[in-house]
């Protein structure tokens, strides 16, 4: 299936520094945050609970998580809970760069398995909203990656599940083969769509 940046125009959102991004798939935002610079450097405001609820995100969210990944290509995903304990994530490069991508689980959703992708680097300092209903992964393109999330939900080992982040029906391109990426035991164990069942 393609990913969900399709030919339809995006909807633009701004409000304070913030400025949000539809990805052709309803509920993914492709977020930017205004950079002050000068002589000493810059200085980034992340969130702004105001702002953020302007421009379609007014979830609040409990706990912030990072991950550090040693190796180009490792893959951590895709993740997702299940309701009640169902995440949003927001997503950030503190240092390196992924490809980012969320996959709609949404059952009654037009777009169904279908995905949006999205590169995030320290560079380029944008964020991907994940709402609830949406498996979420990254693979790194970069060494000594960090990426810190926010997310809606605490975690809840009861309700944690993954869908195959390789799955050939979900027509990802992660720019990375099967064989070179490097995967925790969970994830390469984790099904395809087909024999997921329903999720959300």
């Amino acid at each position: 299936m393609p990913d969900g940046t399709g030919p339809q125009a995006a909807e633009i959102r701004r409000s304070g520094n913030v400025e949000a991004r539809s990805l052709g798939i309803e509920g993914p935002l492709l977020v930017s945050v205004r950079r002050f610079a000068d002589a000493r450097g810059a200085f980034v405001e992340t969130y702004s609970r105001r702002d953020f609820a302007a421009v379609g995100i007014p979830d609040e969210f409990v706990q912030d998580n990072q991950s550090m990944s040693v190796a180009i290509g490792t893959v951590r995903g895709l993740h997702f809970q299940l309701r009640p304990h169902a995440q949003g994530k927001l997503v950030r490069v503190l240092r390196g760069r992924v490809l980012d991508v969320a996959v709609d689980l949404r059952a009654a959703s037009p777009s169904f398995g279908r995905h949006v992708a999205v590169e995030l680097s320290a560079l380029n300092g944008q964020m991907l909203w994940v709402p609830p209903g949406f498996a979420h992964g990254f693979a790194t393109r970069e060494t000594e990656t960090e990426v810190a999330y926010k997310v809606t939900a605490l975690y809840a080992p009861d309700c944690d599940r993954a869908l195959a982040w390789d799955d050939a029906a979900l027509g990802i391109d992660w720019g990375l083969a099967a064989a070179d990426a490097t995967l925790s035991d969970k994830d390469r164990r984790a099904p395809l769509l087909a024999d997921l069942g329903p999720a959300f």
